[in-house]
Formats: C-alpha cells, structure tokens, sequence
C-alpha cells in the first residue's frame, strides 16, 4: 500500500511539474506578443529613440522570443524573476513583499470556509429537509449568487460604516507598531515578538475582507456535503450501523461523515487555490496591500516580467494545492491509489 501511494504522489507531482512548464512558456508567449512596448513605457513618451533602443536591449526585448524565454527560465532557476517597471524594484523582492500579505489574508478565509463549509453541511444533511436544512440551503444560494467583491462591499457598509464593528482599510490602525518582519506573516510575526496588540489588530483588520472571499466557497462545499450526507443516508452500510443500535453521533461522524466529505475536498482546495486569483477586488476594497492587487497593477501596466511572475506563482499555488487534494483524497479513499495502477 505505501509504495501505490508513493507511485501515485510521484506520478501526480510529475503532470504537475509539466503543467506548470506549459503554464510558463504560455504566459511568457502572451505577455510578449500584446500590444504595447515595454521599453517606451519605462522610457517615457517624450523620451528619444535611442533611449528606448538601449531599454530594450537591457530588457533582452530585441533578441526573438525563444531566446527570451530561455533567458529569463535561467534566471529564474537563480531566484531572479527580472526587473519590474511598474516598483522599480525586482520582481523577486516584489513578491516577498505582497505574497506573504495575501497568503495571510488567504489563509484566515480558508480556515473561515473550511469550518464554516463543514459544520453547515453537517446540520444541513443530518437535519435534512427540516428547518435547519432550509436555513442552510437559502444561504448557500444567496452566498453562490453573490460575488467576492460585492460581498466585501456588504459587509464594509455593514460591519464597518454603520455598526463600526470592524475596520475597513489597511492592515493596521494609526498608531499601532507593526512587528518586525521575520517570516513576512505579520500575525505570526506579532506572535513571535509578543506584539499581541499588533496581532489583535491586524486580525480585526483582516477579518471582513477574509470573510468575504470566503462566503462563497464556503456556500458551494456546504451544499456539496449536505448532498454527500443525504446521499450517503440511504446507503446500506448506514441502515446496517442503525440496526445495530449505534448512537447517532458514532454513526455520523465515524460512519457517515467521511465518505460524504471526499467530493467536497476536491472542491475545497481548488476554491482555496483560487482565492488569491479572486482577491484581487477584495484587496483594493479594503486598501490591502496584497499580491493580487500588485498583479492587476502590473498588468495595468504591462509590466511583462511581473505578469509573468504572478500568473506563474498563482500557477504554483493552484498546483501544490491540487496535489495536497490529491493525497487527502487518496488517503480518504484507498480505492482511488488501486484505481491508479489499474487494478
């Protein structure tokens, strides 16, 4: 069994590294061939023509596209995703410094979906077609329906203009010391240092625009268990528990839960993934100053190597993301690992 489940990581990890190859030279292709020159923008309009010529070369746009592309694939093996127009600054040191803000920000609304997709599709499929059921359900349509960023407009109004709950730009309040940066993720940051007041804060801060991402997620994988839980309800392996005189709490979390919340782990870590893509809006609603926000101003901008970078880190996340789906689902469901060596 271990060395099926070795073989399928290995397998997976290796569509992933090809995927991620294509990803690159596909975007890289696209960044080059749009309309728009690079060297006039960082030069300036009012700049002369030989200027621009010397930018170009500096920036290798002069040699053919192949040649850039290979280039750049060596730089970036050395850590160097270029130089970005839009900061004046390296794209490397662009990305340690925006990533880390929107990973944080990404990661408190995982937590918030997860928990919030589990425990609501739990009481919606055990109290299936009652009034917990239908409270559930009318929420999951609302919350699917429903954009990110209009969410994030709703719940600013709301909770941050007229009950004045929460703060609704920025990462801190006026006054409050950041911590020193150690790990780049400021709470964990504050914990590190002890700077609790900083830690409160910022999680007030980023409690409204995380809560945003995640209420739509998080309505779709509630009803994805919900429907796992009346589907597995009727199953015969659950008729037999109940015959046998099991407490409805061994049945359901021992018996019922597992194989009902497999189709929604999928589902689950692909929104996860796809929150930093979809966070963009978020960001500037709330003043963040995150990785998503960085991207559409480069984009804006036609910064060529930090598109590249970005849709490239966003192509990295989604594939970890999908490999770690991948051994969850797999370690849930052992068929899954025989189905993968043809047996």
């Amino acid at each position: 069994m271990a060395s099926a489940f070795s073989r399928y990581i290995i397998k997976r990890s290796a569509y992933t590294l090809f995927s991620l190859f294509g990803l690159s030279v596909l975007v890289f292709v696209l960044a080059r061939v749009l309309p728009g020159d690079p060297a006039r923008i960082v030069a300036g309009p009012q700049a002369p023509e030989e200027v621009v010529e010397r930018i170009r070369q500096q920036l290798n746009l002069d040699k053919p596209i192949p040649v850039q592309y290979i280039l750049w694939l060596k730089s970036v093996f050395h850590g160097d995703l270029g130089y970005s127009i839009y900061t004046r600054h390296s794209v490397t040191l662009d990305v340690i410094k925006y990533l880390p803000n929107s990973l944080e920000l990404i990661i408190v609304a995982a937590i918030i979906q997860v928990v919030g997709a589990i425990i609501l599709g739990v009481a919606s499929g055990w109290w299936a077609y009652r009034w917990p059921d239908n409270i559930v359900r009318a929420f999951a349509y609302i919350g699917i329906s429903v954009p990110a960023f209009v969410w994030a407009i709703i719940l600013q109004l709301v909770f941050g203009w007229w009950l004045g709950w929460f703060p609704v730009q920025g990462m801190f309040s006026e006054g409050v010391t950041p911590p020193p940066r150690i790990t780049g993720f400021h709470l964990l940051d504050s914990l590190i240092t002890g700077n609790f007041v900083a830690f409160k804060d910022e999680l007030w801060h980023i409690f409204l625009p995380a809560l945003a991402l995640a209420l739509g997620p998080m309505a779709q994988d509630a009803r994805i268990i919900r429907a796992g839980m009346v589907d597995n309800a009727g199953k015969d392996f659950i008729a037999l528990a109940k015959s046998h005189g099991l407490p409805d709490r061994l049945i359901m979390f021992k018996y019922l839960f597992k194989p009902s919340v497999i189709p929604a782990v999928t589902v689950m870590g692909m929104d996860i993934a796809a929150l930093l893509g979809n966070a963009f809006l978020v960001e500037i609603i709330y003043n963040w100053p995150g990785f998503s926000a960085y991207g559409i101003a480069a984009m804006l901008r036609k910064d060529l190597n930090a598109i590249v970078a970005v849709v490239l880190v966003i192509g990295v996340i989604y594939a970890v993301a999908n490999i770690i789906v991948d051994i969850l689902v797999a370690y849930l469901d052992p068929r899954i690992r025989y189905l993968e060596r043809g047996e």
